[in-house]
């Protein structure tokens, strides 16, 4: 790929660069910098105690700016980890969208009780897809303030400083993180359909995955990369539950709908060329907290505050209906939705909205819930409520019982598509309309 060459020649002067940011940073942070609010951002609950050690979203002379290449939202306290991961080392595994020729990391403990204390940290490509060995010359300790140690206070998170590593496009970066000291309960996403490793000490230097002998579909701590991109964009966001985050998806095979559209926005002419984040969890209701903040009251953090954010997909609703306690008033669910798209163009974004899927076959189905998803879905129809629609419910319902999915785009549980089924939705964006001078039908996908 051009731009993968390209980089090699960009690595070494993003070195230069890093070093000389890393100063100014710290100038920046003294004098107050870009000021809150830009780059990413830390606690949903907490924000007075982010702190960002070289992460204010400045942009170095000739590198380019921060840009989202991967995310994933925090969800809450993972269970049976009372007093965190103490002397283990944890190793992530995330899949970028868009490269680039330096990174830095987002490490949160919004749901730890107490400070956490991370020792050591680390970024390497991996050397194969989905395992915990790094490729040869590529790992990186990760520092924050100058410094291998920092402290995340409990609530809140940390950005690191810029680290001089070729990210590439479409691959596997391992982001690994030691904690020496007991603390809190682990800050987790759960469901992540990756496998991730962990390992007995500090091995946040191992080139070789030998000593990551635990495996896990938890991504611990880790909440963002970023990479710095002088051909990018900017990114879109992808929000949402666990249709989103690629429930049922196959476990490390990179098939969730934002993956599909990521895939698209690299290949196709005209596209733009964003970085892909998503920022779905498993669960998730709009208008009340359940399985991790509700979308309304994490939309700016999550969504809005992402690094690049020019545009936001949302999908969202479905469990409000379908979980207990049930929301009967589709205008309830569409006055939410149009909350969350008065945050995103308060920053300037385009807000796109995807109708609700078709679940008939669950076991929560009844026809008065189907009936709020009909409601809800005419609403969103309508152009009541986002800058474009992605009528989803189109594309994977079967013509001939619209309630249901077609089986080949159907998991199994009649709520969750299959892995053809988020094809499907990935084809189904207009990736023009992600743009807002773009030539965007109302209705995406026609």
């Amino acid at each position: 790929m051009t731009r993968r060459r390209g980089y090699a020649l960009l690595a070494g002067l993003t070195a230069v660069v890093v070093l000389i940011s890393g100063g100014i940073f710290a100038l920046t942070s003294l004098f107050g910098g870009d000021g809150p609010g830009r780059g990413r951002t830390g606690s949903h609950h907490a924000a007075g105690k982010e702190q960002r050690p070289g992460g204010t979203g400045l942009r170095p002379a000739g590198a380019g700016r921060w840009i989202g290449t991967w995310s994933a939202s925090p969800v809450g306290p993972e269970p049976k980890t009372p007093r965190g991961l103490a002397g283990r080392s944890v190793r992530n595994v995330v899949h970028t969208s868009i490269g680039g020729t330096a990174a830095r990391i987002t490490l949160s403990n919004l749901f730890g009780r107490a400070p956490l204390h991370v020792s050591r940290a680390s970024i390497a490509v991996a050397a194969a897809s989905g395992g915990p060995a790094a490729e040869p010359g590529t790992l990186r300790p990760v520092t924050f303030r100058g410094k291998p140690s920092v402290v995340v206070p409990a609530g809140g998170s940390v950005v690191s400083d810029g680290t001089a590593i070729r990210v590439p496009y479409d691959a596997d970066l391992l982001v690994s993180v030691y904690t020496a000291a007991a603390g809190s309960y682990v800050t987790y996403h759960p469901h992540s359909r990756q496998t991730s490793y962990s390992a007995v000490g500090d091995h946040t230097r191992d080139t070789e995955g030998a000593a990551y002998t635990s495996r896990t579909t938890r991504w611990r701590y880790l909440t963002g990369v970023d990479v710095l991109n002088p051909d990018a964009d900017g990114s879109v966001v992808l929000f949402g539950d666990s249709i989103t985050d690629g429930m049922t998806s196959g476990v490390d095979t990179n098939r969730r709908y934002p993956d599909v559209l990521s895939d698209r926005l690299r290949s196709e002419a005209g596209a733009p060329r964003y970085g892909v984040l998503n920022q779905g969890i498993s669960g998730n209701r709009l208008l009340t907290d359940n399985r991790g903040p509700s979308g309304l009251s994490r939309f700016a953090k999550d969504a809005a505050g992402q690094p690049g954010a020019k545009a936001v997909v949302v999908l969202l609703g479905i469990n409000d209906i379908i979980a207990r306690p049930h929301e009967t008033d589709a205008n309830r669910i569409l006055d939410g939705l149009r909350e969350l798209v008065r945050q995103g163009h308060q920053r300037n974004q385009r807000v796109l909205g995807g109708t609700l899927l078709p679940f008939a076959g669950h076991p929560a189905w009844t026809p008065e819930l189907e009936a709020v998803r009909q409601q809800v879905n005419a609403g969103i129809r309508a152009g009541q409520v986002f800058d474009t629609v992605i009528d989803f419910d189109r594309a994977v319902r079967d013509p001939f019982a619209p309630t249901r999915m077609l089986p080949v785009y159907d998991s199994g549980d009649h709520l969750h598509p299959s892995d053809e089924g988020y094809r499907r939705m990935g084809q189904w964006v207009e990736v023009r309309a992600l743009v807002r001078d773009g030539e965007a039908s109302r209705q995406s996908g026609v």
